[in-house]
This record gives C-alpha cells, sequence and structure tokens, in this order.
C-alpha cells in the first residue's frame, strides 16, 4: 500500500509518500481501507517532534473508510460497512488496523469526507464544554481558535446548549463566517486585545468558560477573560511557545483550569465516550451540526496538506484522500 511516512521528525517536507507493507488484521479488530484522513493538529506536532513508533513512521490519530476484514471475536461490525476510526499514529495510509473499540459505524446520511472531521473534533469539543467546562444555559464561553475543527465544533455545540457564544480568530472574514454556526461576538485578535474586548462585550464580568486550545501566552489571555469563579478547558498547545503560561492571576478569581485529552478519556472511560461519539455523528447525520471541511489534499501531497494547515489559513478540517 502507498502511505506518507517520514524517517526523522522536522518540516512538512520530511513527509515522503511511499509503498509499505500493509498492517495485518488483528483479533478484536478490523482492516479497513481508508477513505478519508482529517490532518489533526496533533498530527502536525507529532511530525514537528513527536515520538516515532517506527522507522518509517506513519503519523495520523483518524480516518474513515470501509471495511475490508473482520477479525476475530468481533460482532457489531461487517464486511463493507462505512466506518470511522481513531487510531494512536498510522491514518496517513491507504489501509489501517484498528481495534473495533476505537471503530464507530457511519450513519445513514453523513458521507465518508463528513465522517472523517467527527470522533476527536466533536468529541473534544463536547468534553471541554460540559464533562469537564460544565457549561450550562445561559452562560457565556469563549471559544480561542474558533476556526479550528475544534473550535466550530464547539461553536455549534455551545450555541445549540443555549450558552452566548464568542470565539476569537485571526480575520474579519473568518469571524464573519463563524456567524453561520452560531457565533455571537466574534475577536479579531490581530487587530485588539482579546481580554479587554471580552470584558468590554461581558460588561466587566468575563466568561464562563474559556475553550482554548491554543495554551502559552493565549492561555494567560484566557485567565484574564474569566469572571469570577470560572472555567478554562485547555485542551492544547497549538501556539508551540516553550515558556510556560503564567496562571497564577486564577487564584484571585477562584476559577479553576482542567486540562482535557479525549485521547486518555477514550482510554479510561470508553463506556462513556464511545456512545457520546455515536450521539454526535448521529446528530451530524439529522443536520442538527455540521463538519465544515476546508480543503482536500491527494495523500500523495501530505506535505502540502500539512503545510497548509501550518499556514494557519484552514477554517475547518482539511482532509487527505488516498
Amino acid at each position: 500500500m502507498k502511505a506518507a511516512v517520514y524517517y526523522e521528525t522536522g518540516a512538512p517536507e520530511v513527509l515522503k509518500y511511499e509503498e509499505v507493507a500493509e498492517p495485518e488484521l488483528r483479533s478484536g479488530g478490523l482492516l479497513i481501507d481508508v477513505a478519508a484522513i482529517a490532518i489533526q493538529g496533533g498530527d502536525t506536532l507529532n511530525r514537528t517532534g513527536g515520538i516515532m513508533a517506527s522507522k518509517p513512521h506513519i503519523v495520523g490519530y483518524q480516518a474513515s473508510g470501509v471495511v475490508r476484514e473482520v477479525g476475530e471475536g468481533v460482532a457489531n461490525f461487517t464486511k463493507g460497512q462505512h466506518v470511522v476510526a481513531t487510531m494512536g499514529f498510522g491514518s496517513h495510509a491507504e489501509v489501517i488496523s484498528v481495534p473495533a473499540g476505537s471503530v464507530w459505524a457511519v450513519p445513514n446520511g453523513l458521507s465518508l469526507q463528513e465522517a472523517a472531521g467527527v470522533p476527536i473534533e466533536f468529541g473534544t469539543a463536547d468534553d471541554c464544554l460540559f464533562e469537564f467546562g460544565h457549561l450550562r444555559a445561559g452562560e457565556t464561553v469563549l471559544i480561542q481558535a474558533g476556526a479550528s475543527g475544534v473550535g466550530i465544533a464547539a461553536i455549534q455545540l455551545a450555541k445549540a446548549a443555549g450558552a452566548t457564544v464568542l470565539a476569537t480568530a485571526s480575520s474579519d472574514e473568518r469571524l464573519e463566517r463563524l456567524k453561520e454556526y452560531g457565533l455571537d461576538h466574534g475577536i479579531n485578535y490581530t487587530k485588539v486585545d482579546a481580554a479587554q474586548e471580552v470584558m468590554k462585550y461581558t460588561n466587566d464580568a468575563g466568561v464562563n468558560l474559556v475553550v482554548d486550545s491554543v495554551g502559552g501566552s493565549t492561555l494567560e489571555g484566557s485567565v484574564a477573560m474569566l469572571g469570577y469563579r470560572g472555567r478554562i478547558s485547555w485542551v492544547g498547545r497549538a501556539g508551540r511557545e516553550e515558556r510556560p503560561p503564567e496562571v497564577w492571576p486564577i487564584m484571585q478569581k477562584n476559577a479553576s483550569i482542567s486540562g482535557v485529552f479525549l485521547g486518555a478519556e477514550m482510554a479510561m472511560n470508553p463506556q462513556r465516550t464511545h456512545p457520546m461519539i455515536d450521539s454526535l455523528l448521529a446528530r451530524i447525520a439529522k443536520k442538527e451540526l455540521t463538519v465544515v471541511l476546508d480543503k482536500t489534499f491527494p495523500l500523495s501531497d501530505a506535505a502540502g496538506a500539512h503545510a497548509y494547515i501550518e499556514s494557519r489559513k484552514a477554517f475547518g478540517r482539511v482532509l487527505l484522500i488516498p
């Protein structure tokens, strides 16, 4: 099979399109012919400097496709079924081998390309808002990096839950587009101080919850945006700043920060996360929520796709198509 691989971590150019051995079907698992790969922020971080499980290494957390073979002991999937799967690595390939527990059936009404952008993005957003963020109707939430895959999902989920939704982005055009998905007030952080703008909008009350996937100095701004006893769901360090953020002012507000990592929650509490993602897939199939797809690249141009994501021009998910 063909795959996008690398032999050393680094810039997007380390990715090469090569012939590699197909993965083996394992007991309790599925072999899936990949239809679409949604590139995650963690994929680019791992390519830049993460652990390599093998040489050459195939990066990637999530892909959709069609079941080719069903392993021993698997009763709830069939050959030819449309599915979406998550994994520790290996999505940037024509074929993947994954445990059945990390696979979801794609419901009718949902394309494989749309499904490729659901479990991690919408599952992370849901956990940030509700399981760890404790968002309630009538509260105000600020979504950092609102035009990202997680950001767009969080905006929709928060609005559907009855919250007032604010978000940051790097351009007025992006913020205008986000209104279609439930944004109440957008903040262009390249033009104004985001924390000051939040306080102005909320009459100095601050927000109840911030979803922060950027970290670093942006997390410091998230602390400044909070109202008394506010909460932050901190879900990443997309800003890639080396300096640890200074968060001591959170004590003055009796506020809190929860680290959110969906992968750990999926491993520790699959009895909660698996049906949660099933429910999100069903809501998207019913058009209650929308997967926003920005652009597709052939798998052979994985380097170009990664470079495009790192240019911060994407609005929604970028897909690779084998």
